[in-house]
This record gives structure tokens, sequence and C-alpha cells, in this order.
């Protein structure tokens, strides 16, 4: 029902960047629905094959750590059962760029904490065997403690 109320509204995907509704997208799905095959799902590494009748949930994407979802298009796909799969697709897009942007941040900040925390220890980021040097438990709690205040509004902005 919500969905349904989103499209209707002319809702947001989470981020709130990007419209749920496309009225770029052709009807029933292109050429390759048409011939009764799956489209090809670009950059994902997997495909259903085509006589499934059922979404597909991949493995995990390696940047943003979300399993995408390849959705099933029937044949006879209603107008708004097409819109109720576009928004769904949209929805997925925007939610694997900013899980992907966020964990790229999120990444190279704790790096960088890191370094400056073994660097103020006058350590090297490798220990003398060559092994990764690491911080203790309570020290990686002030940079967690920091990343979630300093991306306050970009949670609170994703989850409206």
């Amino acid at each position: 029902m919500a969905a349904a109320q989103a499209l209707r509204w002319g809702g947001r995907c989470r981020c709130g960047h990007h419209r749920l509704l496309s009225s770029s997208s052709s009807a029933g799905g292109g050429p390759a629905a048409e011939r009764g095959e799956r489209r090809e799902s670009a950059g994902l590494g997997f495909s259903p094959p085509a006589h499934s009748h059922n979404d597909w949930i991949g493995p995990p994407d390696k940047h943003s750590n979300l399993r995408p979802v390849i959705f099933y298009a029937p044949p006879e796909e209603s107008p708004l059962e097409r819109r109720l799969r576009e928004a769904r697709q949209e929805a997925q897009a925007c939610d694997q760029r900013f899980w992907a942007r966020h964990n790229r941040a999120f990444r190279q900040e704790k790096e960088e904490f890191i370094y400056s925390r073994l660097k103020a220890k006058g350590l090297e980021m490798r220990d003398e065997t060559g092994q990764k040097a690491t911080l203790n438990a309570e020290e990686m709690a002030d940079f967690y403690k920091e990343f979630l205040s300093k991306n306050f509004r970009k949670h609170m902005q994703y989850n409206r």
C-alpha cells in the first residue's frame, strides 16, 4: 500500500535525490521481453534463466554490500505492475549508490584514522613482522562514534 501511495504522489527514493517514477521507460520491458528473454543484468555478474518467473537475488555487491535483485517482468505486466517494478528498481539503484558511497567513505576515513593514531604513537602501518598494525576496540570505538555523528544527517535523510 505504501508503494502505491509513493507512486500516486510521485515520491522519492530513500536518498531523496531521485523520483520514484520514470517516464522514460518503455512499456513491457523492451525487445528482450517481447522475445521471452530475460534482460541482461548489466554489471551484476549473474543473470537468471529466461524461463524463470521469479525475482532473483544476487550475491552481495562488493561496494555497497547489498544483494541486488533482478525483478521478474511478466509478459502481460499491467501498467500499474510495471510502475511498481520500476519504482522498486529505482529504489534499489538509489540504495546501491548510497551504500557504495557510504562504505567507500567509511573505509577511507577508517584507514586515515588508524594511520593518524598509529603515527601519534610513533608506530608504522605495519609492524616489524610485516603484519598490519591495528588499534584496540576502545580506540576504534572513538572512530565509529565520530563517523556516525558526522554522517547522522545523511542517515536521517536516507531513512526518511
